[in-house]
């Protein structure tokens, strides 16, 4: 297998560090304005909406089903198979006009049918679980600034946090802009991501504290620099080789899974990124400003 080698290179990344807090600034500041003005895309699962229970009088796949409603609009059902012939739809709409789009489309495409049942549903993430994921990332956020605090320093736990967020707020961002659905997958991709990303900063952070006996030596910015590029080849390789299946689960996965996928691309992107120009930025800055050996 063929992997990038940085031994070679000495890149000067902290050189353009004050760039890179431009760049996140103004990613940042159009995330929060695009979650004001635009807001996001919640799906059925925190909407609510109907449940169709049909039964096919001919073999029918989940696909064709997909594809017919996508025709209408609603491409993102949630879409179950309980055998050949029967299929749960659920879909955020209430209106009477909605139901019989739904029921006319898939009579024209796939053949006659049963409706076993209609029903009108309240939203899986009610606003107590809502609550309870709030109160559980921000004590996520806390043992890892204390976890990094103990293991590292405090001020490598204050930045690795903030990376985190800054990558939380720039993926939310990136769906209020696309458009695209929020479901309960999606919040499983956020916290894949962020343990991605966490892992990423610490890998460059533990060398940065393997090298901290030279602070006094070559200072905060070259020691920085010189840890990011001992572990670049394990950073463009692990992302390369994760960013790879996520793309072809994005082309090729169809309209549910990539739209999980697209969260992964995100988060991968930025959390690497975020490794490099605000977690490691941020300690190198902390401790020009104010120095403690």
């Amino acid at each position: 297998m063929v992997t990038f080698d940085a031994s070679k290179f000495n890149l000067p990344f902290m050189k353009y560090r004050k760039i890179a807090y431009a760049i996140s600034l103004t990613a940042i500041l159009l995330s929060i304005g695009l979650l004001v003005v635009k807001g996001l895309n919640p799906s059925v699962d925190f909407t609510g909406g109907l449940v169709f229970q049909i039964r096919f009088e001919q073999p029918v796949e989940v696909v064709n089903v997909r594809s017919s409603l996508s025709e209408v609009g609603f491409g993102q059902a949630t879409i179950q198979a309980y055998d050949d012939h029967d299929i749960l739809i659920r879909l955020q709409a209430e209106d009477e006009e909605a139901r019989k789009v739904v029921l006319d489309t898939l009579k024209q495409s796939l053949g006659d049918f049963t409706v076993q049942k209609i029903d009108k549903v309240g939203p899986v993430v009610g606003k107590e679980l809502r609550q309870q994921a709030l109160i559980s990332l921000v004590l996520a956020l806390a043992g890892i600034l204390l976890y990094m605090a103990f293991r590292f320093r405090f001020r490598f736990g204050v930045a690795a946090v903030l990376s985190l967020v800054h990558d939380s707020i720039i993926m939310l961002g990136m769906y209020s802009l696309t458009g695209k659905e929020i479901s309960v997958t999606f919040i499983a991709a956020v916290l894949t991501v962020i343990g991605y990303s966490l892992n990423d900063s610490i890998v460059v952070l533990d060398r940065v504290r393997e090298n901290w006996s030279q602070i006094r030596g070559k200072g905060p910015l070259e020691l920085v620099d010189n840890s990011i590029n001992q572990t670049l080849s394990r950073t463009v390789n692990t992302s390369v080789t994760t960013l790879l299946p996520v793309l072809a689960m994005y082309f090729f996965g169809g309209e549910v899974i990539s739209n999980f996928a697209f969260a992964f691309i995100i988060g991968i992107v930025v959390g690497t990124y975020s490794s490099v120009y605000i977690a490691s930025a941020i300690v190198a800055d902390w401790y020009l400003r104010s120095p403690k050996y």
